[in-house]
């Protein structure tokens, strides 16, 4: 049963919203009074996909975007040279020019997907943080004492653990907080976690005697307060196929499904409350379908539903898995291993040991941890692999 009190409000200033400073009300009262937001959000080009935190983000713009604020997405390709120390604990590595210019080129296409890009200006803070000399970079980090940058968690983290701190890493907020007054905005949107990057901002325009709303986004993380990401294998990314989509949001816990509705769908909170009251797994099968379509596009989610379900519930090997052939007497271990199905031994041996490597469609699970193949098979690894395995003659 659900309770009383509503899961989270439809209003877009607190839905999804985790802080706004100086405050809600003040940014209320300048749209009220007729005011246009210049508003940006800054990504560095560090990988080749965003994910579906920055997909969140970005439904934020959209809606803001429709209603005639303005838009600009800065890309940092300085400062994603440089890394930034935001819940990292330990530096991260720089990229290259190229690489930045490239993991550029697919953001943008990833972008497009969700925010019309006629309407959205792109900046890029090479342009201007690339120019500075040495004295502009000295009297800009006048304005920041140590004790204001050192107060940062994941350096103090480091700190009790006597791991270094590199200089160029407090300059990461100093970078940030001049975009915004080189563009001259009045708000910027981002990642809970950016907060003191966009607060680095907004001390620097009131310095100018000008204000910035910043506006700090929830977060999408597991019931434990961990992000999503790529070594738990959940998380979502804007290159992942529909059916990939589909299935990595039905292997998200149940006690993530009421964030995930608030955050990764605009749904109504009365529509989610009616939703999250029925059977669970109907409850994510519909944030799945909700998840495409805002992600993916609304004509693939049909496609990726019906994927899913003769994948999982008919139990019916899909379409198109990828076939290889094999010596007879290989080890099934070594062959995942080699062609990069799986990363190592331990891996193997941890997905035999929990049933999670098994024949298919009878569904016989394997459990010798040297298993070797003697005829053609299909085989499930974990719950989304499928392979087609032949014998070489």
């Amino acid at each position: 049963m659900m309770s009383n009190k509503k899961l989270f409000s439809d209003k877009w200033d607190e839905r999804g919203i985790e802080n706004i400073y100086p405050s809600k009300e003040d940014l209320r009262k300048f749209i009220k009074a007729g005011n246009k937001l210049d508003l940006f959000w800054g990504i560095d080009p560090t990988g080749t996909t965003l994910h579906i935190g920055h997909g969140t983000i970005m439904l934020k713009l959209r809606k803001l975007q429709a209603e005639g604020h303005k838009i600009r997405i800065l890309i940092g390709d300085f400062t994603a040279q440089i890394g930034d120390p935001t819940d990292k604990k330990s530096a991260r590595v720089k990229l290259t020019p190229v690489e930045v210019k490239e993991n550029y080129k697919k953001y943008r296409a990833q972008i497009g997907k969700i925010l019309d890009l006629s309407k959205v200006e792109f900046v890029f803070n090479n342009d201007w943080l690339k120019k500075m000399t040495f004295s502009e970079v000295i009297e800009l980090a006048s304005e920041f004492t140590v004790a204001q940058m050192i107060e940062r968690d994941m350096f103090q983290e480091r700190l009790k653990k006597g791991e270094p701190i590199y200089l160029h890493e407090f300059l990461y907020p100093l970078m940030q907080g001049y975009d915004s007054v080189v563009l001259d905005v009045n708000a910027e949107i981002g990642a809970n976690d950016q907060t003191f990057n966009m607060l680095a901002g907004r001390t620097m325009m009131k310095k100018r005697d000008k204000e910035k709303f910043v506006i700090a986004t929830k977060l999408l993380v597991d019931p434990t307060g961990k992000k999503m990401g790529k070594t738990e294998g959940n998380m979502v990314t804007l290159e992942d196929s529909p059916t990939q989509m589909y299935g990595k949001v039905m292997s998200w816990p149940d006690l993530l499904m009421p964030l995930a509705y608030e955050i990764c769908t605009e749904l109504s909170s009365d529509e989610v409350e009616k939703v999250l009251s029925g059977h669970p797994r109907d409850a994510k099968m519909r944030l799945a379908r909700e998840v495409v379509a805002n992600f993916s596009g609304e004509k693939d989610v049909e496609k990726a539903e019906k994927d899913f379900i003769d994948k999982f519930q008919n139990q019916t090997v899909p379409e198109n898995i990828k076939e290889y052939k094999i010596e007879k007497g290989t080890l099934l271990k070594d062959f995942l291993i080699k062609n990069k199905i799986l990363p190592s031994t331990s891996e193997f041996k941890r997905l035999v040991e929990g049933g999670g490597v098994s024949t298919f469609p009878k569904q016989i699970k394997i459990k010798e941890i040297n298993f070797t193949i003697r005829e053609k098979v299909v085989i499930r690894v974990g719950k989304k692999v499928f392979i087609k395995i032949t014998l070489k003659k």
